[in-house]
């Protein structure tokens, strides 16, 4: 991973001193409104460069506009990563940023030997679902309840955190397709969960809506992924988003 990925004007690169380290801490607050006691600290970035997980941070000039973590972690006697945390400013969303420092993420990984990342996501966030699914290929096969608990963050909307929680399988086949320009392989879809595309207006004007929605959403999750069904793929309407429930091999 050396040397950096430029999407436009924007270079993405490893932090490598604590006042780049600190910065993303800063930022932390100022993309998704924490409290300053839920702020992930300096001394966890500091960690995680050091243990083997990634800083990496996205530069506009001198000017850090995203940040990504990531901490090592060990399940079933296969290092992974956990891709804990990447936030962008919001004006350079859209701009391509997220999939870019993804990119240099699964780079890096392969190149340490590393096949999986994994990472959290809100099922009601749609545009991320859409992102993490159909642009990079993960999948999801557990879903956990109210994960953080509930928090200060605007962006969350005073509901209960409850994630999918997303497997990046690097060398698979449906990641290789997706990120090279071609179909992803078919998927056999047995279930489907539906999420209205207002979602995001309804979480920040009807709160008890928005409450019965995502309680729905999650049976729905909790019910299908304990069937052993991953979801495998996601659609896009203009009236709702729909997750795509099947089998899945690892391919």
């Amino acid at each position: 991973m050396a040397g950096g990925q430029e999407t436009e004007s924007v270079q993405v690169r490893r932090l490598t001193t604590l006042a780049e380290l600190g910065e993303a801490v800063r930022l932390q607050k100022e993309i998704w409104g924490f409290e300053d006691i839920e702020l992930l600290p300096l001394r966890l970035f500091v960690v995680a460069q050091k243990v083997g997980g990634q800083t990496l941070g996205a530069f506009d000039g001198d000017k850090m506009v995203g940040f990504l973590l990531s901490i090592p972690g060990l399940k079933q006697g296969q290092m992974f990563l956990h891709s804990h945390m990447m936030g962008v400013r919001p004006e350079y969303r859209n701009s391509g940023l997220g999939r870019t420092m993804k990119l240099m993420q699964r780079v890096d990984a392969l190149e340490r030997g590393i096949p999986l990342v994994q990472w959290t996501f809100d099922p009601l966030e749609l545009k991320n679902a859409y992102f993490n699914i159909e642009r990079l290929g993960a999948i999801v096969k557990l879903y956990v309840l109210n994960q953080y608990g509930t928090t200060t963050s605007h962006l969350h909307g005073g509901l209960p955190t409850d994630r999918c929680v997303a497997e990046w399988h690097l060398q698979s086949e449906r990641v290789v397709s997706l990120l090279e320009g071609r179909p992803r392989p078919d998927v056999h879809v047995q279930r489907r969960i539906e999420v209205p595309n207002d979602i995001a207006d309804i979480r920040a004007n009807e709160p008890k809506r928005a409450r019965e929605i995502q309680s729905v959403v999650s049976e729905q999750f909790v019910r299908y992924t304990g069937e052993g069904l991953a979801v495998v793929g996601f659609e896009k309407s203009a009236e709702k988003g729909t997750y795509l429930l099947g089998p899945w091999d690892s391919k």
